[in-house]
């Protein structure tokens, strides 16, 4: 090489800025793989030579490949507005990428090489076959995943809404990203210079607000809740009309549960819900006294857990797809969902849940949106700021609320229209409430008026012994006094009890007539009900999960029957026909 040319090759070396210092470990989100690790996933992948600022990751697209560093530096960036914002270093012996991968979700960041280097690069479809062969290893990188996907969140990474927080669809959307899980930035209108020059930038009409802006460029004007699902690679496009075996309508613990054990024993499974997986246990801050967690576990993890382990198995989540219609004939069942989705099942497992009741008070649902809430996680945490909250309730789900909110909030006011915390409240979370110097526990209290503009400022309450009334000033009212089942969609169909739950076993055989149900089938044979929406069940996540179980146990059993009783091999079954 000639003196020129080195002379060269030093000016441009120099004129590069220094590589950045590698991010520390942050609670095991970005672990070293030893030699036998990465020796393991050289059989699944090829190592290849990178280039400094080489795209590895892109945001907006989902992930081909997982890759491990083997040489060199590379940085994860919140590639948007036409600017880089470097979030995370990487070196030798880590890997890179998060969730989406496993869960084919499109990447919420950027991921690039710093300096020239080299990578093991392992198919998408390989790391997931991986999990399954080589356990240790997967459990690693599922756990790494998991903290990342929390860090990630609040790094303020990912797709951004814009609009005002007094929107319904503003905050439809945010809760719906919030509930998945999906990393995103709220950008308000009224505070954020940076959302008043986007809707400037794009041309956008305060009609046309809330706005989300996937990777930088793509705007989505007031979309609908599969609109964005489909935008983030949350749910894929299915075929229209299909043939399974399983069909589970409702992603809480039992349907989980079902889809898990379904997809595991073999069969083909679709699991559909509304809102996202996890249902109301997806909403609790943290379930302690769920078995093999003895220092508790987030709802939204122990959901999120669940979730990938179901599609690990080759179950499909439709996330939304709220079912609108049950249909029996020959045999065959079809579940009718929104956006003229189809599916045809040899049985179903219901495990829809309910809905949060309403309080019956004026103007309640002036404030719905804004100042109530339903659920006690970081999203409605962040809503409250430094404002004293009510809660109304006495079940565990208003305990672990309060417990959760005394962290941020000055005062908590708990609101039990009876006088016993103890009917229907676990005794670990009575001590904890009783050890905690803001919560403040009112008894035998109810609200009668709601006070505030646009959201809520304080609340009327009454004794319902003495009549005395009293405000309290809060700025956010949570509400957990019970649910109605859904099961809208079943009417006329199924059997139902007064309070509209579906029946089971002996109590379906009663209504239906000459009905011979299993445990947990309904009055329609090969239509089971698991958890909150099975009449009877025990509200709990550690019962739902077992029926989940316990459901796909008894179909697998009436599967084996009807093969013994069907037609020889030269007669066409149902399924043959169905399919011509």
């Amino acid at each position: 090489m000639s003196d020129q040319s080195s002379e060269l090759e030093r000016q441009d070396s120099s004129s590069r800025p220094p590589v950045p210092e590698e991010t520390p470990d942050l609670h095991g989100a970005f672990p070293r793989l030893t030699d036998s690790q990465i020796e393991m996933l050289d059989a699944y992948g090829l190592r290849r030579v990178v280039e400094p600022d080489e795209v590895l990751i892109d945001e907006g697209e989902p992930s081909k490949y997982f890759y491990v560093v083997i040489q060199g530096r590379v940085g994860v960036y919140d590639h948007y507005h036409g600017r880089r914002r470097l979030i995370r270093v990487h070196g030798p012996r880590r890997f890179i990428g998060e969730l989406s991968i496993l869960t084919r979700q499109v990447e919420f960041v950027t991921v690039a090489a710093l300096e020239e280097g080299e990578v093991l690069a392992v198919p998408a479809q390989r790391l997931r076959a991986l999990a399954l062969h080589e356990p240790e290893l997967g459990d690693l990188i599922l756990r790494a995943f998991l903290v990342r996907r929390s860090l990630l969140i609040d790094s303020g990474a990912g797709f951004r809404i814009v609009g005002t927080r007094t929107s319904r669809d503003t905050q439809r959307l945010r809760s719906f990203a919030v509930r998945n899980r999906l990393p995103h930035r709220f950008l308000e209108i009224e505070r954020d210079t940076l959302a008043e020059s986007l809707i400037h930038q794009f041309g956008i009409s305060p009609d046309d607000l809330p706005i989300v802006i996937v990777s930088g460029h793509a705007v989505l004007r007031n979309p609908t809740n599969a609109e964005l699902a489909e935008a983030t690679g949350l749910r894929q496009r299915n075929a229209k009309r299909e043939l399974v075996d399983l069909i589970v309508v409702g992603a809480g613990p039992s349907g989980l549960a079902a889809a898990v054990y379904g997809a595991s024993e073999g069969l083909t499974t679709v699991v559909l819900d509304a809102v996202a997986t996890g249902g109301q246990a997806a909403t609790s801050s943290r379930i302690e006294n769920y078995l093999g967690f003895p220092a508790g576990i987030s709802g939204a993890e122990l959901a999120e857990r669940a979730t990938i382990q179901a599609e690990k198995f080759g179950a499909r989540i439709t996330i939304p797809g709220e079912a609108r219609a049950l249909q029996r004939l020959e045999g065959r069942y079809t579940v009718s969902a929104e956006d003229d989705l189809e599916i045809v099942g040899r049985s179903v497992i219901i495990a829809t849940g309910a809905l949060y009741r309403k309080l019956d008070v004026g103007r309640f649902a002036d404030f719905e949106m804004t100042s109530v809430y339903y659920a006690a996680t970081r999203f409605e945490a962040q809503q409250c700021g430094q404002q004293s909250v009510a809660i109304v309730g006495g079940g565990n789900s208003a305990g672990q609320a309060a417990v959760f909110l005394s962290q941020t909030v000055p005062q908590v006011y708990l609101l039990l229209r009876h006088g016993d915390l103890h009917r229907d409240m676990s005794q670990y979370l009575i001590d904890q409430i009783d050890a905690i110097p803001n919560v403040e526990v009112r008894y035998h209290t109810e609200v009668s008026e709601l006070r505030g503009d646009q959201t809520l400022t304080g609340l009327v309450v009454e004794n319902n012994q003495t009549g005395e009334r009293e405000t309290l000033v809060v700025g956010a009212l949570f509400v957990f006094i019970g649910a109605t089942p859904c099961t809208s969609w079943l009417v006329n169909t199924i059997a139902l009890d007064q309070d509209g739950f579906v029946l089971t076993g002996e109590y379906a055989a009663a209504a239906d007539g000459d009905a011979r149900p299993q445990l947990l089938e309904s009055s329609w044979p090969g239509v089971f009900a698991v958890g909150d929406v099975r009449s009877g069940s025990v509200k709990r996540v550690a019962s739902a999960v077992g029926e989940g179980a316990m459901a796909v146990r008894l179909i697998e059993a009436q599967f084996a029957q009807d093969m013994m009783n069907s037609p020889s091999p030269e007669q066409p079954s149902s399924e043959e026909s169905l399919n011509r």
